[in-house]
C-alpha cells in the first residue's frame, strides 16, 4: 500500500463528542479530516425530515430532545459561545411526569432543577456548525471499515467500508464505539474496523460497551394536544413509553403543526430486538412498532385525535448503558496516539461529550 505523511488527525463519528473534539484540534492548529457514516453530522443530536401525504415538511428532533448543563460545568463556556453564535437558545416551558397507572401528571414545575438547552433551529445545528468550522474537513456518507496502524511510518491508514483508501493519518480519535463493539459485526457481518490487538492495553475497556436499545414515534397532529398541560415528561409504570416532548414547542421551530416525539422503554425495544435482530429494522416491524407507541399514548388517554403523520425509527446503540473512563475523560494510547473519546467515557447523556 501505497502511504504518505500527511499533518492530519482523523476523527471518527460526528456526534456532539466528534464534532467538539475536531473543532477543538482545528482552533489549535491541528488539520482534521472528520469521517461520518451518516448523511449529516449530529449522531442522537440529528434532525429528521420527514415529509406528510400533502407534501408538507416536518422536522424532529427525534433522538436528544435536550441536554442541560450546571453553572459548575466544564462545557459552561462552549455553551455560553454557542448562546453567542445563535446556535442553542433555552427551553423554558413546564415539564413532568406521567403515572401511567393513575393516568395523571405528576411534579409539574417551570424550568425544573436544570435549565434545558436545545440546538437552533434543530438540535443537530450545533454539531453542523462546527463540522465546518476552519481547519475541519467534513467528510459524510463514508463509513470506516479498517483502521491499520503502520509499525514501521508511525502513522494510521484508513479504509472506507467500500474498501476505498482514505489516507494515512499522524493520529485518531474515534468517538463512535462501534469500531470496537461485537455489533458491529452483528450488524454488518463484517469485523469492527478497530482490531483490537493494535490497542491491546485499551481492549479490556473497550471490548463490550453496554447500550440501551430505544425506539422513537414521531408524530405531527393538526390541532394542539390539549389534554396534556406539558411540553416534555417521563413516564412512570409503562411498559412500552418512557418520555414524551412537544418538538414544536421549542423556540425556533416551525408550529404549522403539532409534532411530539415518544420515547420506547429500553425493554419494550429489547424485546422487538430479540424478536427481529439487529439488523436494519424492516418497515414492517417499524408499523409494528408505531402501532404499539401510539396505543400505549392513546390509551392512557394523552391523544383523543390522531396524527396525520406517524413513523418509528430505531436507535440500536446510540444511548450508551455505562461511563467507563469517568475521571481519564477519554481512553488514550499515547504511543500510537489513539483516543476513544464519548459520552460512554464520561457519563451517558449528552452533556457528558
Amino acid at each position: 500500500m501505497m502511504t504518505q505523511v500527511v499533518s492530519k488527525v482523523a476523527v471518527v463519528g460526528s456526534g456532539i463528542s466528534g464534532a467538539v473534539c475536531a473543532s477543538t484540534l482545528a482552533k489549535n492548529g491541528v488539520s482534521v479530516t472528520l469521517f461520518e457514516s451518516a448523511r449529516g453530522p449530529g449522531g442522537r443530536m440529528s434532525q429528521r425530515r420527514e415529509m406528510s401525504e400533502d407534501g408538507k415538511e416536518l422536522l424532529f428532533d427525534h433522538g436528544a430532545p435536550f441536554f442541560t448543563v450546571n453553572d459548575s460545568d466544564d462545557v459552561m463556556a462552549l455553551v455560553r459561545e454557542w448562546e453567542s453564535r445563535g446556535l442553542v437558545n433555552q427551553w423554558k416551558d413546564n415539564f413532568g411526569s406521567f403515572d401511567r397507572i393513575s393516568c395523571k401528571f405528576l411534579g409539574i414545575d417551570k424550568e425544573g432543577l436544570n435549565k434545558k438547552y436545545v440546538g437552533m433551529p434543530g438540535m443537530n445545528s450545533i454539531c453542523k456548525a462546527i463540522c465546518h468550522e476552519p481547519g475541519v474537513q467534513s467528510k459524510f456518507g463514508v463509513g470506516i471499515g479498517k483502521m491499520e496502524w503502520l509499525e514501521h511510518e508511525s502513522l494510521w491508514s484508513l479504509t472506507a467500508l467500500d474498501g476505498q483508501y482514505l489516507g494515512c493519518f499522524k493520529g485518531v480519535v474515534a468517538s463512535d464505539k462501534n469500531i470496537v463493539s461485537s455489533r458491529f459485526t452483528e450488524v454488518t457481518g463484517r469485523p469492527p474496523p478497530l482490531d483490537m490487538d493494535w490497542a491491546p492495553e485499551l481492549a479490556v475497556k473497550l471490548r463490550d460497551i453496554p447500550v440501551l436499545p430505544c425506539f422513537s414515534l414521531m408524530l405531527a397532529f393538526a390541532e394542539p394536544l390539549s389534554l396534556i398541560p406539558v411540553k416534555g415528561f417521563s413516564f412512570r409504570n409503562s411498559d412500552v413509553l418512557s418520555w414524551a416532548h412537544c418538538d414544536s414547542s421549542k423556540p425556533g421551530r416551525s408550529a404549522t403543526s403539532e409534532r411530539w416525539v415518544l420515547h420506547s422503554t429500553v425493554e419494550y425495544a429489547k424485546g422487538v430486538i430479540k424478536k427481529t435482530g439487529l439488523q436494519k429494522p424492516s418497515n414492517v416491524t417499524l408499523t409494528e412498532v408505531a402501532e404499539d407507541m401510539f396505543q400505549e399514548f392513546q390509551g392512557a388517554g394523552l391523544s383523543s385525535s390522531q396524527p396525520f403523520f406517524r413513523r418509528a425509527h430505531r436507535w440500536g446503540s446510540a444511548f450508551p448503558g455505562a461511563s467507563i473512563a469517568k475521571e481519564e475523560k477519554c481512553v488514550w494510547d499515547k504511543k500510537k496516539r489513539l483516543a476513544i473519546c464519548g459520552d460512554f467515557c464520561v457519563s451517558p447523556n449528552i452533556e457528558g461529550f
